[in-house]
């Protein structure tokens, strides 16, 4: 009986080289991000994890490398595109309207049409229940920890197959973590997360593998289970 070929990461890089002008951040990144589960990128700040996002989203184009999306190459396409391909993105600055409602902000996460509106936000105040007691409340209001709430529950509201995540507990108390947690561990069971994170034990809570950034390079990586978390701590040390 022959074996099953392994299964298409959803989104794999290969060689990923890039910076900015003559700066020089990522060298040779390679990582894959299986169809289901978590996969979080650590490191500490300048060691190119948000570089990293910011080239796999099209914001950027490398030098050198490719970003593949189920198998297909779309290295320096738009973040439109990957979009139309079920990618998802939360990034590290809080997107949301702040004249608008929790309510509002959450439909245009709907995009045009908007169908099933109403039992899909509900479904968002089921996973953030700090957002269905502030629905009518206007984003601007609400505290940083709020707003990234906000920014992350939009996004899932578009059912990405990936939602790639810069930082989703920056600036957030522990409080709104925990409820972040929760809702992207329900998220995860059925589609995939690419996570950048300094939150060093929020990671290793969600993650299924993490890859150690150091200086633009992949100096450790392996399944969450298995790896040794002391080295990583050690790497993330000031």
């Amino acid at each position: 009986m022959s074996e099953r070929a392994p299964a298409t990461p959803i989104l794999e890089t290969q060689g990923l080289v890039a910076g900015y002008a003559a700066s020089r951040v990522l060298f040779g990144v390679d990582l894959q991000v299986p169809s289901v589960g978590t996969v979080a990128v650590l490191g500490r700040n300048g060691a190119g994890k948000t570089t990293l996002l910011r080239t796999i989203m099209g914001f950027m184009r490398p030098s050198d490398g490719r970003v593949l999306v189920d198998g297909v190459d779309v290295t320096g396409k738009p973040a439109a595109h990957l979009v139309k391909l079920g990618v998802g993105y939360v990034p590290q600055e809080q997107g949301v309207f702040a004249g608008l409602t929790v309510r509002e902000n959450l439909q245009l996460g709907l995009g045009a049409g908007g169908r099933g509106s109403k039992a899909r936000i509900e479904e968002a105040f089921e996973l953030f229940p700090k957002l269905a007691a502030r629905a009518g409340q206007q984003a601007g209001t609400m505290s940083g920890g709020e707003r990234k709430m906000l920014s992350i529950a939009r996004a899932m509201l578009a059912h990405p197959r990936l939602l790639v995540m810069d930082e989703p507990t920056e600036g957030v108390w522990i409080g709104v973590v925990d409820e972040i947690l929760d809702a992207m561990r329900t998220f995860a069971t059925g589609a995939a997360i690419l996570l950048v994170e300094q939150h060093f034990e929020f990671a290793l809570g969600l993650a299924d593998s993490v890859l150690v950034l150091d200086r633009g390079t992949v100096v450790m990586r392996g399944d969450t289970a298995t790896i040794d978390r002391a080295a990583i701590a050690k790497r993330l040390a000031p």
